[in-house]
């Protein structure tokens, strides 16, 4: 599937991202935003599984307290520690190869209907995966923008 490659791809430039900055870099609220760097890529590794996974009635492999933390409409609430940090890069990579799997050996049987906050509705897994897709790459452009403005 094409679009797990590109997801791949999209996965491998946010930790180029995350890779050239700092815990604090990362966990650094610009004046006028009300999120961070670690906070967009923590985002978009949570709702790839809720959105794929979840909305499926699969089992997500991420554990709750990411998700209650990353989740749509939250926010930094404080300072994410380095485990954390590469507890999260280790599952940017890891995830999608297992969702090619899951897809390969047909898991997703069902898809509860979800219309996102860009209103659009998903009916089946292959328009959650290309959705998917364009949310990663808007959270990876939120990044880039940010670390723009720590650079300064």
């Amino acid at each position: 599937m094409t679009e797990i490659t590109h997801l791949i791809e999209t996965r491998k430039n946010f930790l180029s991202v995350v890779n050239s900055l700092t815990t604090e870099q990362l966990n650094y609220i610009p004046q006028g935003l009300n999120n961070n760097i670690i906070w967009n890529f923590g985002h978009s590794i949570v709702t790839q599984q809720l959105l794929c996974y979840n909305l499926s009635g699969s089992r997500m492999h991420v554990n709750k307290e990411l998700v209650h933390k990353y989740r749509i409409g939250t926010k930094p609430e404080e300072i994410v520690s380095e485990e954390e940090i590469e507890n999260l890069k280790q599952l940017a990579l890891e995830l999608p190869t297992k969702m090619k799997e899951d897809i390969q050996t047909d898991i997703f049987q069902e898809y509860k209907e979800y219309t996102t906050s860009f209103n659009v509705t998903l009916t089946n897994i292959e328009e959650a995966v290309k959705f998917n897709n364009v949310h990663e790459g808007l959270h990876l452009g939120y990044a880039m923008a940010i670390r723009k403005l720590i650079s300064k």
